[in-house]
C-alpha cells in the first residue's frame, strides 16, 4: 500500500468515525425530521431542496459559462454543485448556532435525494456542454451510502440501545475523527499544492467565492423565518460532498488532471466563507439578549 492509498484510507476511516459519532448524538426522529414533518411542514425540504439542487447548481452554471475560467474550474463548479452536502456538516452548523434536528434532517434528506437528483442534473450539465456524460445512481448511491447513511444509521443504532455508552463515547470518537482528518488534510494540502498554486491566478477563487456567496444568502433567504433553520441551510448550500463531486468529475473529464485540486479549491473556498457567516450569526444572537 503506498502513501496515497494511506491517506485514501485515512480519510475514509476519519469521515466513518465523525459521522458515527454524529450518529452517537442524535435520534431518528432527527435524522428523519424532514420526511417526518413532509405533509405537515412541506415547506421545510422544499425550500432545502430548492436552494441546494436548484438555485445553486444555476448559478454555477451561470459562472461557469460567463465567467473566463480555465476547464477544471468549470468541471468543479459543476460537480460540485450537484452534489450533496458533506457528512460532517452538522457539527459546524450545530456550532454555529443551527437547530440539531434540522441539520441531521436535512443531512439525510439531501443524501436520499442525492441519489435520484444527482445524476439526473449531471444528464443535464452533460446536454449544456456537449459531453457524453453518465454518472449512475448506483454510483451516487454507494458513495451516500458509505460516507454518510451506513455510519450515521450505525451510531443511531448503539445510541439508542445503549445510551449511556453512546454518550461517554461520542465525543472520544468525534475528537479522534477530527485529528485523524485534521492531519489527512494538511498532508493532501501539501500534496495537491502546486496543482492548486496553478489555479490562483485564473479567477477560480472569484468564481469559486461568487458562487459560495450567493449560495449561502440563498440558502439564508429560503431558511425560513426560524434563525436556526437558516442557519443550517445557509451553511449547507455551498457545501458539497468532494467524493461525489470528484466522481462526477472523473466521469466528465477523465484526464483533467486538474479537476480534483479545482474541486479541493472550491471545498476551501466554501469552507472559509461559511465560517465567516457562522461567526456573524453567533455575533448576531449574542446582540439579540443585549437589546432585550
Amino acid at each position: 500500500m503506498d502513501s496515497a492509498q494511506l491517506v485514501k484510507l485515512a480519510v475514509t476511516l476519519s469521515l466513518l468515525l465523525i459521522v458515527f459519532g454524529l450518529g452517537l448524538r442524535a435520534t431518528f426522529a432527527d435524522a428523519f425530521s424532514l420526511f417526518r414533518n413532509l405533509f405537515r411542514r412541506p415547506h421545510r425540504l422544499l425550500r432545502a431542496i430548492a436552494a441546494i439542487y436548484g438555485v445553486v447548481p444555476v448559478v454555477a452554471v451561470v459562472v461557469a459559462l460567463l465567467f473566463d475560467v480555465p476547464p477544471p474550474v468549470k468541471v468543479a463548479l459543476l460537480a460540485m454543485a450537484v452534489s450533496p452536502v458533506p457528512p460532517i456538516l452538522p457539527g459546524k452548523q450545530m456550532k454555529f448556532g443551527g437547530s440539531a434536528s434540522h441539520a441531521y434532517g436535512l443531512l439525510v434528506a439531501i443524501a436520499l435525494v442525492a441519489v435520484v437528483v444527482a445524476p439526473l442534473a449531471v444528464d443535464v450539465l452533460g446536454l449544456l456542454f456537449q459531453r457524453d456524460v453518465q454518472v449512475g445512481a448506483d454510483t451516487i448511491a454507494k458513495t451516500v451510502a458509505m460516507s454518510i447513511l451506513v455510519p450515521l444509521f450505525a451510531g443511531l443504532i448503539v445510541g439508542r440501545y445503549f445510551h449511556d455508552a453512546a454518550e461517554r463515547m461520542a465525543p472520544w470518537i468525534t475528537r479522534l475523527g477530527t485529528l485523524l482528518l485534521a492531519v489527512t488534510a494538511v498532508l493532501i494540502l501539501v500534496s495537491a499544492w502546486p496543482a492548486i498554486a496553478s489555479l490562483l491566478g485564473s479567477g477560480a477563487i472569484v468564481a469559486f467565492a461568487l458562487v459560495s456567496v450567493v449560495a449561502v444568502a440563498v440558502g439564508h433567504a429560503l431558511g425560513g423565518p426560524d434563525p436556526e433553520d437558516r442557519t443550517v441551510l445557509a451553511i449547507a448550500s455551498p457545501m458539497r460532498h468532494p467524493g461525489v463531486a470528484l466522481a462526477i468529475a472523473r466521469a466528465t473529464f477523465p484526464d483533467d488532471a486538474l479537476a480534483p485540486a479545482a474541486i479541493l479549491l472550491f471545498l476551501l473556498v466554501g469552507t472559509i466563507t461559511t465560517s465567516v457567516y457562522g461567526q456573524l450569526r453567533l455575533r448576531a444572537a449574542r446582540r439579540i439578549p443585549e437589546r432585550a
